[in-house]
């Protein structure tokens, strides 16, 4: 007979009303019907459930949830993917943080005063109340963030300023790519791609290639990280993000 609205808003944590809503729009429409007309969910609408609310943490609206969902050409474990490489990369983000909080309170402990812009140049303009208490409740937890912990208490400011020059010789080596016409398939490009893999990995986690082709995605469809890259030349997320795919490939 399946599951009954109220156990299934049970089970995941989230109001009748959002299965309401959900089935209203269209997004998550049970499978089946009591004999009373009552809602009543199997397994696989809890699968898709599932993912729904994987993808409502990771700040995605309802319209693209449903897109992402109803791809035909994607299947479960492509979604994992995707959500774990979202994931990847907002620990990475994360772990810039936890390693400011370790520099400020070894200074404390030892009488160092920080400078104004030691003490925020690790947030890069952004807001820090909108990443704390996130950062807490997603993933203070996982093993995942604790490696990053781990890999961030290690790192002196040196070693932050070393890895920023890394990015902007890569960026302009990448823009000067693109300017003299290369494709995202071709040699360089793919080595470029290559050379931004393990960077990854070497700073901050193991950036498979199939970790890798999630981020590409992730370059291009969220905002945030698009601009990031859009900042260094137009059109720079969509190469990458091609040129990941075509490096994955070639070491497949």
């Amino acid at each position: 007979m399946g599951h009954s609205v109220g156990q299934v808003a049970g089970f995941a944590g989230v109001t009748v009303r959002t299965l309401h809503h959900y089935d209203g729009i269209g997004l998550l429409s049970p499978s089946g019907r009591s004999h009373a007309g009552h809602r009543r969910y199997n397994d696989a609408d809890l699968d898709r459930l599932q993912q729904i609310l994987f993808y409502r943490e990771l700040g995605f609206p309802l319209d693209e949830i449903a897109a992402l969902l109803d791809d035909p050409d994607a299947d479960p474990q492509a979604h994992l993917r995707r959500q774990y490489a979202l994931l990847s990369d907002r620990i990475a983000e994360l772990q810039r943080m936890a390693a400011a909080v370790e520099t400020a309170m070894e200074a404390r402990k030892m009488g160092i005063n920080l400078t104004p812009e030691e003490r925020f140049e690790v947030f890069g303009g952004k807001d820090p109340e909108q990443h704390a208490e996130e950062a807490e409740r997603r993933w203070g937890g996982t093993e995942a963030y604790a490696e990053s912990q781990r890999r961030a208490a290690r790192y002196t400011k040196e070693d932050w300023k070393r890895m920023q020059a890394e990015v902007a010789s890569w960026g302009e080596r990448y823009d000067a790519l693109m300017a003299a016409g290369e494709p995202a398939t071709g040699e360089r490009a793919m080595d470029l791609a290559e050379e931004h893999r393990l960077h990854i990995t070497t700073w901050f986690y193991d950036c498979t290639p199939e970790i890798h082709r999630g981020l590409g995605e992730m370059y291009v469809a969220d905002p945030r990280f698009k601009e990031f890259y859009e900042s260094m030349r137009t059109g720079l997320a969509e190469h990458l993000r091609d040129a990941i795919n075509a490096n994955a490939e070639r070491r497949e």
